[in-house]
């Protein structure tokens, strides 16, 4: 199963708040990361726990950062989202729906399916809300990657 398979939307969440908080000099602290979530410190360290054991975040002195695997994570995520969203949009889906509609299925999908999706959609480079789309990895689908 693929990193992104094994996520909760929370945890998911949990990145995201992570990349837009921290800095390059500091990690993110507990408390901002709960606050950020709507959640009690507790509760937020029960979703920042696995994904530390992922290798997604690291903690150091009481803060959180992304590590370079969780960045990537994040990057795919995107591009898994934003493949997602054009497939819908393809069915006629307005932008919104198309966004609804793709987080729904989003995290389930493989990095085969999403490069499947991108070939059938000829590789598309925007979605359907005009942001960009990284490009296909094609090599990787070929060799059943």
């Amino acid at each position: 199963m693929e990193t992104l398979q094994k996520l909760t939307r929370r945890q998911l969440e949990t990145l995201q708040v992570l990349r837009v908080r921290e800095t390059p000099e500091r990690g993110v602290s507990l408390k901002v990361i709960a606050a950020s979530l709507r959640l009690t410190p507790p509760s937020a360290l029960g979703h920042l726990t696995p994904l530390e054991e992922l290798g997604l975040v690291e903690r150091h002195r009481g803060k959180s950062r992304l590590t370079l695997k969780g960045h990537r994570t994040l990057s795919e995520y995107q591009r898994h989202h934003r493949v997602a969203e054009t497939l819908f949009g393809s069915l006629g889906l307005p932008p919104n729906e198309s966004c609804a509609a793709a987080r729904e299925i989003d995290l389930a999908l493989s990095h085969r399916t999403v490069e499947e999706v991108c070939r059938a959609q000829q590789h598309p480079t925007s979605c359907p809300h005009g942001a960009p789309i990284a490009p296909c990895h094609s090599s990787n689908v070929s060799k059943g990657n």
